[in-house]
């Protein structure tokens, strides 16, 4: 049997149901697998960063392994930025590469990249395999260290003449599967007395608690803290719950803020966040100072990097979360909602802005839709005044997401949950980079609605620019473009606002109704300072 056979073989014992990435002639003995293996699609995009972006989402809300592919050169390049987020986000995603044949490296031939040491930085394993009898092996060896301890992204680069080779059938190793890392007893215990005897303290919670909301707030209840989340966690707890204080961090609230830099609290117990800098403001030193500061993490390299730890807790973040509610339950600590009013929410006003064209939308969608949210100033006005209806209801990607990601990122987070109805935000600037991806979704009728913030200029550069220089430069403009009529010409249902009046429940309900994709384009400048906290302060501190 050829070697690649193997490969696709493996990947369909572990039940991978789809291969995001672009056919070429490097990889175009594993595609061709694909035809004798229907089990796996391939989800052929238009661009490779588009497609490792949707391989994140998916493996987000799939919870299984996603598995990437590009061509040799370029192809392999292209994936890198996807790789590196991947990384950042704890995702486990197999991007395989192909490579020139063995014979042929440093001979400058066609489209020849030594991709394995450009990964390394960026994934957890990262390996190119020159003998046909290993491939299996070092596949089933990078499955391993994607689903292993922290989860993340592998990378193995297979020459053209090894995926073609022929090598004796073997029996297929067991498929991975991801084991939750146990917190100790000792640390357990020593947690549960701690907080127990704290006078006063609140909960610091980052994405990491995606799975394991429930228990978070259960532990809040019990403990009677508020919390702050950070603005990837944005999303993750519903805005109606009392102890909800907002987020803190780039475009959070002043509810966050104050409670942060003028509260009384002797403990902060921080859960699934790694304190970056959109998390804490900058780094933020009131975050922990003068308080015991406990930490709940699977990656033990999050612990000391910035802020001191007196407890950390090297654990999976939902089993550490039940056992400390477990501990306090034997204390005699009950489980209560507090009575006070929760967190006051934007009012929308006939204006047409940013703030409440997002506002209306979210009155005029289903109260489950999950948002996926791209980069330009409209991330912020969604951190700031988009309320969460229902649980896990973004996808923000502050860390590493590139212009155009949440284009990819919706049609991902379809694929993994058709339950729930699924919307990209994103604007002009980033459609440009990977807007084709609309071809995508209506060529596998992934129906997501596109709903496209056209201000005809660099949003957050404009904004950001102007603040920290007190100039803007004419090029961050452009010429307006009628990208509902763009997305006509491409076959894919669209309608163009650009008056609040335009925005109807009918209109919207027809583009959500679409068997396929659809475009939503909301022609707007809004000259409305973005509500991005002290980020521009952050970067004018420098080359003073």
């Amino acid at each position: 049997m050829k070697s690649v056979k193997a490969v696709v073989d493996y990947l369909k014992s572990g039940n991978v149901s789809y291969v995001f990435g672009i056919p070429a002639g490097s990889v175009n003995a594993f595609f061709d697998e694909l035809y004798d293996t229907p089990e796996i699609t391939p989800i052929v995009t238009k661009h490779e960063g588009a497609a490792a972006y949707m391989a994140a989402a998916y493996t987000k809300y799939s919870k299984e392994l996603s598995v990437c592919i590009g061509s040799s050169g370029p192809g392999g390049a292209n994936l890198l930025t996807g790789a590196a987020n991947a990384m950042r986000e704890h995702l486990p995603i197999l991007f395989l590469t192909g490579a020139v044949p063995v014979d042929t490296v440093g001979l400058n031939a066609s489209q020849e990249l030594d991709a394995h040491p450009m990964y390394k930085s960026v994934t957890k394993y990262s390996k190119r395999v020159d003998h046909a009898e290993d491939l299996l092996d070092e596949i089933h060896k990078a499955v391993e260290n994607a689903l292993t301890g922290v989860p993340g992204p592998v990378h193995i680069a297979m020459p053209i003449d090894i995926q073609l080779a022929e090598i004796k059938e073997k029996s297929l190793p067991s498929f991975p599967q991801y084991t939750p890392l146990l917190p100790e007893d000792t640390v357990i215990k020593e947690t549960v007395e701690a907080l127990s005897a704290t006078k006063k303290g609140y909960i610091f919670a980052g994405q990491g608690i995606r799975d394991s909301v429930p228990n978070l707030l259960e532990l809040a209840e019990r403990l009677q803290w508020p919390i702050v989340t950070s603005p990837q966690a944005k999303g993750l707890v519903p805005d109606h719950h009392p102890l909800l204080k907002g987020v803190f961090g780039f475009a959070g609230h002043d509810s966050a803020s104050n409670l942060i830099n003028e509260g009384d609290f002797d403990t902060v117990l921080v859960v699934g966040s790694s304190l970056g800098e959109t998390a804490t403001n900058n780094y933020n030193p009131n975050i922990s100072k003068n308080k015991m500061m406990i930490q709940i993490d699977f990656d033990q390299n999050v612990f000391n990097r910035k802020y001191a730890v007196n407890l950390p807790i090297l654990g999976d973040t939902q089993i550490t979360l039940s056992s400390l509610n477990d501990g306090l339950q034997r204390l005699g600590y009950e489980q209560t909602l507090p009575t006070y009013a929760n967190r006051q929410l934007d009012a929308i006003n006939d204006e047409y802005s940013t703030k409440n064209v997002l506002l209306r939308l979210q009155k005029l969608l289903p109260k489950d839709t999950r948002y996926s949210i791209d980069i330009g100033e409209f991330m912020a006005y969604v951190i700031h005044y988009m309320n969460v209806l229902e649980s896990d209801s973004f996808d923000i990607n502050v860390h590493f997401g590139a212009m155009g990601s949440g284009i990819g990122s919706a049609i991902g987070s379809k694929l993994a949950d058709d339950n729930r109805p699924s919307v990209s935000i994103t604007g002009d600037g980033c459609f440009f980079m990977h807007g084709m991806e609309l071809l995508t979704a209506k060529e596998y009728n992934i129906p997501v609605l596109f709903i496209v913030m056209n201000n005809a200029r660099l949003g957050m550069v404009h904004h950001g620019h102007s603040l920290q220089y007190q100039r803007v430069h004419e090029r961050f403009a452009q010429e307006p473009v009628d990208i509902a009529a763009l997305a006509k010409t491409l076959g894919v249902p669209s309608i163009h606002v650009d008056r609040m009046e335009e925005l109807k429940a009918e209109s919207i309900e027809t583009l959500l109704n679409e068997e396929g994709p659809a475009i939503l384009e909301i022609a707007l400048v809004d000259d409305h300072t973005p509500p991005m906290g002290d980020r521009v302060k952050f970067l004018s501190s420098f080359g003073k």
